[in-house]
């Protein structure tokens, strides 16, 4: 684990000056809002697999919450995990038909996991909701 990492996950005991660092609380500490930004730094710095394991839990508590759902397929697609991923985002483009990029995630999906036929409709979809894809 790089000293980044450690710091991020509120492990590390020294920096480069050998002074303690302050740590970060554990990821079963924080609380959702706390929770929801460790995991979007965690996918802004391409921790897919670790973003993800932080967003379940906010799913599960908050299954209307379009953007952390999103967020949370995303990360799924990110780390290769399709049908995870394709599962949220055909549940989120029937709970809400007229989210255009939902609809696009699910055709990058269906693509990348060699059913693009099947994804078209979705491409159209987004597409003719203003999306350029």
């Amino acid at each position: 684990m790089s000293d980044f990492e450690s710091m991020l996950h509120g492990t590390s005991s020294s920096g480069a000056s050998g002074e303690p660092l302050v740590g970060l609380p554990a990821d079963e500490d924080l609380d959702d809002h706390a929770r929801y930004d460790r995991a979007t730094f965690a996918f802004e710095t391409r921790k897919y697999v670790y973003a993800a394991g932080l967003l379940e839990p906010l799913v599960e508590g908050n299954p209307g919450n379009a953007e952390v759902t999103l967020l949370l397929a995303r990360s799924y697609y990110h780390s290769a995990r399709l049908t995870r991923a394709e599962e949220l985002l055909r549940a989120m483009v029937e709970r809400w038909p007229s989210d255009a990029y939902a609809h696009l995630a699910l055709a990058r999906t269906l693509q990348r996991s060699n059913r693009a036929e099947e994804g078209a409709r979705h491409l159209k979809l987004a597409e003719a909701m203003g999306l350029e894809v």
